[in-house]
Formats: C-alpha cells, structure tokens, sequence
C-alpha cells in the first residue's frame, strides 16, 4: 500500500492564514451567540496561534540547544 503524496504549491505558513481567515469569514456568517459561531471562532484562533508559533520557531532568534 502506497501512502499518497501531495506537493504543495505554498508555505505551511500561507496555508494556516488562509484557512484562518476562511473560519473568520465563516463565523461572521453566522448568528451572533451561536455555538457554531464560536466553534468556527474557536479554530481561526487555534490556526493564528499555530501560526504565530511556527513564526517563532523559524526565526532565526530561535536556536536549537545545543
């Protein structure tokens, strides 16, 4: 069994804005108060952080011990 590969055509760092910023648009659409609402809130915020950390870790302030 051969596991699929897929080749992506931009940085992980693109791609975690760009799904962070589909879950803000997507949770605007929605009624104020409402649990998907704030499911959908919810995950924009945790692909910002992921962003923010992977930002962090390739800076080049960061380096591994040594």
């Amino acid at each position: 069994m051969q596991r699929k590969r897929i080749k992506h055509t931009s940085t992980f760092e693109e791609r975690l804005a760009k799904e962070a910023q589909k879950f803000r648009e997507a949770a605007e659409q929605e009624a104020p108060g409402s649990q998907a609402r704030e499911l959908l809130a919810r995950r924009a915020r945790q692909a910002e952080t992921a962003l923010r950390l992977s930002e962090q870790l390739r800076s080049p302030g960061s380096q591994s011990p040594k």
